[in-house]
């Protein structure tokens, strides 16, 4: 297929910050030097297109108070297949399954140069998928071919949209934690990057995985998926159930997604002597005692934010090898004529995962 066959335009999600989401018409480029043109197979929806973008337009540091979002087509966890390469684009090829990196950098910086895109320094350069250049809710996408990563053959373009940025974000904090098959493991928060870092656990061995959740429908969706040895409702007990499903000691590596005070507390609490702690979940403060939970304990405390595009396509490879399909934690599929429905299970904390797929 090449962009003569391709109509002018095509239908994308756009984000008014009002809690609504639309369809607008937006241009089908051709591409450029180095870059490659996608038709999307799946794409997610994020969190934090939530948080930044869905219920009202907010900044982060770096863009000198400007809002995050330009007004450009949402989404920015897609994976589909290449159609059109740009001239001096010779590492990928027409026909080719790719996950889309979700932020393009500099290429230059510090950062950039160890594949953490995400943290590129030079804040002109740096332009993320759905928020400052066109994402992947739409049929197609134009990408740097130097953001793509081969999407292995034995994984889905489903399980692909969910490793580019949710499953990428709970592989760092894991690997950060240097988790291994003799750790048990403590999720505090089972939403989609609580559910990757479960899967994740079981793909590195941990020997049992323990998960805590306040929502008793997500606890409902997690009991028929087989990633938790024990799923733990949130009351004013989960610290001493936590402990009685670890012989009294707690977890060896605990990891908080939940992005709360009360989560961090508990996760903090629920970790061994000598243990790991990964924080992943955005916003919010973290306050705790110093000296009998961190101190006495001898607590290691790493955060992270989004893995790099080495570590996503390290991570593709493990899923694959392991025939774990990251798929399973979808709970809602909806076409693009249905964003606005879709925003609204995404940001009522729906079950699992909702993702758009633009061919549905």
């Amino acid at each position: 297929m090449t962009n003569s066959t391709l109509p002018n335009e095509q239908l994308g999600v756009f984000l008014p910050g009002n809690s609504t989401a639309i369809l607008r018409e937006y241009p089908i480029p051709s591409p450029g030097p180095k870059q490659i043109l996608l038709e999307v197979g799946a794409s997610g929806i994020c969190g934090s297109d939530i948080g930044y973008i869905y219920r009202g337009y907010k900044t982060h540091k770096g863009l000198d108070d400007q809002p995050a979002y330009r007004g450009v087509i949402s989404g920015h966890e897609p994976s589909g297949t290449i159609i059109a390469v740009g001239s001096e684009a010779d590492y990928f090829s027409i026909g080719d399954r790719v996950i889309i990196y979700h932020i393009v950098g500099c290429g230059e910086c510090r950062n950039c140069r160890a594949g953490y895109y995400i943290s590129c320094s030079n804040t002109t350069k740096r332009a993320a998928y759905g928020w400052q250049r066109d994402g992947g809710h739409a049929k197609y996408l134009l990408a740097e071919e130097s953001s793509a990563i081969l999407l292995p053959e034995e994984l889905t373009l489903i399980d692909g949209s969910l490793i580019a940025c949710g499953f990428g974000t709970a592989w760092e904090g894991l690997r950060r934690s240097n988790l291994n098959g003799a750790d048990t493991l403590l999720v505090i928060g089972l939403g989609p990057v609580g559910l990757a870092t479960a899967m994740i656990g079981r793909a590195l061995g941990a020997r049992k995985i323990v998960g805590v959740e306040k929502s008793v429908e997500r606890i409902q969706f997690v009991s028929g998926l087989d990633l938790l040895d024990e799923v733990i409702e949130l009351s004013d007990s989960s610290l001493e159930e936590i402990l009685s499903a670890t012989g009294g000691d707690g977890c060896t590596v605990s990891v908080d997604c939940s992005g709360s005070q009360a989560g961090r507390s508990l996760t903090i609490e629920g970790t061994s002597e000598w243990g790991r702690v990964s924080l992943l979940g955005e916003g919010g403060e973290l306050t705790t005692e110093v000296s009998d939970l961190l101190l006495h304990k001898n607590l290691t405390i790493n955060a992270s934010w989004v893995t790099s595009l080495q570590g996503m396509e390290d991570l593709a490879k493990l899923l694959a090898s392991k025939k774990m399909h990251p798929e399973i934690i979808v709970s809602n599929r909806y076409s693009l004529a249905d964003c606005n429905e879709a925003y609204k299970v995404a940001a009522s904390a729906a079950s699992g995962k909702v993702i758009i797929l633009p061919n549905l």
